[in-house]
């Protein structure tokens, strides 16, 4: 508002200006007076009497005569001084101008102005409508710019806005064959298919993530969702420092660093609490692909090794997450990865342990999903060997 009535009040001094400075800055000048005017005229009539008497039809006599009489009128008129008649300034028509001129301007704008529209708060807000339209104005405008890679970005984060998804999933794909080396672009996109998957970071989207990592180490988002990655697997160790270097790049104080705060106070408690549980129950062995079903398996690919309570409910008791390329790798299943605080590893007398490489990255098992034979084992046990060695028809 206080920018508004600044410049307001600029523009009517600027109009005030205008319509006064003829009076304001006039100089004291001298209008022609009767006096130069008679003697301009003298000067014609005394050259056309020469001229005549050039041409012959005045004689010598009358062009005298009418000489000395010319000479004679100039001389009257040369007597006594005639004031030099000098332009003032109005003063009662500047004070009438001075005064109607901004009364006039409030009075128009009160009428026929919006005195509200100066509040950014009372101004209207996009509707959803409006929102969609500039979206879809954008999305045609890329169709025809197809390496324009920041209108590509801003259209894929408006789809994911808006919460379609696989519209978003698309243009970021697009975005990443413009930019491969753009890590926020890999961070959106992993969130997106995190979202999709109902959480589940298994597969793509931990390959985005680590992939996001390597070209930008402090980038927020990839560092928030591999800790969220983490700790959802269980792995709350890895998740605290992942969080840390999160915290610390937060300014102090502010909202995100007060979430992030709490959630790593949550993972180093869950750390600690699993401690002596995993301690004395953990099951502990070691996973390996073998080498008659590596082709059928990329490096990216999940890997899920599942421990079951024996003649119990399928729902897993411990869930634990890696990948093909991690692979052979040691192994161990506790309290901490537990699917729900109700059903632990440490409260079973028997367990049985399978892994599987999800080529989808999904939790169920699908065709074509690679997976090792059940190992019937009790907790505490060490040794458990889980070798991946078929494929699911």
């Amino acid at each position: 508002m206080t920018g508004f009535l600044i410049g307001a009040a600029a523009a009517l001094l600027a109009t005030l200006l205008l319509l006064l400075r003829p009076f304001l800055w006039q100089r004291a000048r001298a209008t022609a007076s009767h006096r130069q005017l008679n003697a301009a005229i003298y000067r014609d009539q005394m050259a056309e009497l020469q001229r005549d008497r050039d041409a012959g039809t005045l004689a010598d006599e009358d062009y005298a005569m009418a000489r000395e009489e010319l000479q004679r009128r100039v001389l009257e008129d040369g007597q006594g001084e005639e004031a030099e008649p000098v332009l003032k300034a109005p003063k009662k028509t500047l004070a009438a101008v001075a005064l109607l001129v901004p009364i006039a301007g409030i009075a128009l704008y009160l009428l026929l102005g919006h005195p509200e529209g100066t509040n950014p708060a009372a101004q209207r807000q996009p509707t959803a409508r409006d929102i969609e339209r500039m979206v879809a104005t954008l999305a045609a405008k890329m169709e025809k710019e197809p390496g324009n890679v920041q209108g590509w970005g801003m259209l894929a984060r408006s789809y994911k806005a808006m919460g379609r998804l696989e519209e978003a999933t698309k243009a970021f794909e697009h975005v990443m064959t413009l930019n491969p080396a753009d890590a926020q672009v890999y961070a959106d996109y992993a969130d997106i298919l995190a979202t999709q998957a109902k959480g589940n970071f298994a597969g793509k989207p931990e390959q985005l993530i680590d992939r996001a990592l390597k070209l930008d180490p402090d980038n927020p988002e990839a560092l928030w969702l591999a800790g969220t990655a983490a700790f959802e697997a269980g792995r709350y160790q890895q998740a605290i420092p992942l969080w840390t270097r999160l915290h610390g790049l937060l300014p102090p104080g502010s909202d995100d660093a007060k979430q992030i705060a709490t959630a790593l106070a949550q993972a180093r408690a869950k750390a600690g609490a699993a401690a002596p549980a995993a301690a004395a129950k953990a099951v502990r062995g070691r996973v390996e692909l073998a080498p008659a079903v590596r082709a059928k398996a990329s490096p990216g690919d999940a890997v899920m090794i599942v421990a079951r309570e024996a003649g119990g409910p399928r729902m897993p008791l411990a869930v634990l997450r890696m990948q093909v390329a991690d692979l052979p790798r040691d192994f161990s299943l506790d309290d901490s990865l537990a699917m729900t605080p109700e059903r632990a590893i440490s409260g079973v007398k028997t367990i049985e342990v399978e892994a599987r490489v999800s080529k989808s990255g999904q939790a169920m098992p699908q065709p074509g999903d690679l997976f090792s034979a059940t190992q019937k084992t009790q907790p505490g046990k060490k040794g458990v060997r889980l070798v991946i060695d078929q494929v699911r028809p």
